[in-house]
């Protein structure tokens, strides 16, 4: 048993709304027989508060204490239980264990030291390209400047993050703003991350890692406005404070109809 992040339910404020229930993929809380919020099980809690953007009275938050790990299968097989295949296909991590050889050692940095092994996650600036004279018919340039960006496959000691704006963006906020190169991304690092479907186990480790080693000038979160996207800014603020870097995040709110609705302040 460790420390790690995990929900608690403040019982004088539970109404018995039952919000929390259904917003939880992994099916983690449950009304007991006094109509407040409980948990299940705490291995079928991931800890990255998809529950708190729905509770009406603040009765759940997320704390650091110690816990039984968060189970991704057992939690897969408790939804497919009791919700059914459908819903039990969101279940945050359930696919981890299919993940590729290039994936699982990138977890342990060892690409982004070396030359050997997956290639596609060997660390590498990337140059901008000077614009052409006819820049401005030209539609889609790319301001993407380093490569990899997936938060599992970046190294923390990669140079290109040290005096850098950073942007950490969620998955989806790419493919709904159309504007995400020229408005989110231009002059910026990037990486991007699932809070709900990725295996967010070393996520806060590493951020942590790559703001304590790193002069970070501003921090940009684009996360989209569904509830569990609001774990991105969790694991996020986890890392400042355990870094102790005290930057502010810039929090950028994409709504599915591809406009910005709540820019942060």
């Amino acid at each position: 048993m460790a420390k790690r992040m995990i929900i608690e339910i403040e019982r004088d404020l539970c109404d018995g709304c039952g919000l929390c229930t259904t917003a939880c993929a992994e099916g983690a809380l449950v009304l007991d027989e006094e109509n407040k919020a409980k948990l299940a099980r705490e291995i079928y809690c991931d800890g990255l508060g998809a529950c708190l953007d729905v509770c009406p009275t603040g009765a759940l938050k997320v704390v650091e204490r110690e816990s039984d790990s968060y189970d991704a299968q057992a939690t897969y097989q408790h939804v497919l239980n009791t919700r059914g295949e459908e819903a039990a296909a969101h279940v945050h991590g359930a696919e981890a264990g299919t993940e590729d050889a290039c994936l699982i050692e990138s977890q342990s940095d060892k690409r982004s030291q070396s030359p050997l092994g997956c290639p596609g996650s060997r660390a590498r600036e990337i140059q901008p390209q000077a614009p052409s004279r006819d820049a401005a018919q030209v539609s889609g340039r790319s301001e993407l400047s380093q490569w990899p960006i997936q938060l599992h496959l970046v190294s923390p000691h990669a140079p290109y993050f040290d005096n850098s704006d950073l942007l950490i963006a969620a998955d989806c906020t790419a493919f709904t703003l159309g504007s995400f190169h020229q408005d989110l991304l231009k002059g910026k690092k990037l990486i991007i991350a699932c809070p709900k479907l990725d295996d967010t186990t070393p996520y806060i480790e590493k951020l942590t890692e790559l703001l304590k080693h790193n002069t970070v000038y501003s921090l940009t979160v684009a996360r989209m406005v569904v509830p569990c996207c609001s774990g991105l800014i969790h694991i996020v603020n986890e890392a400042i404070e355990r870094s102790g870097a005290g930057i502010h995040i810039k929090e950028l709110v994409i709504g599915i109809d591809g406009q910005i609705i709540a820019p942060g302040q």
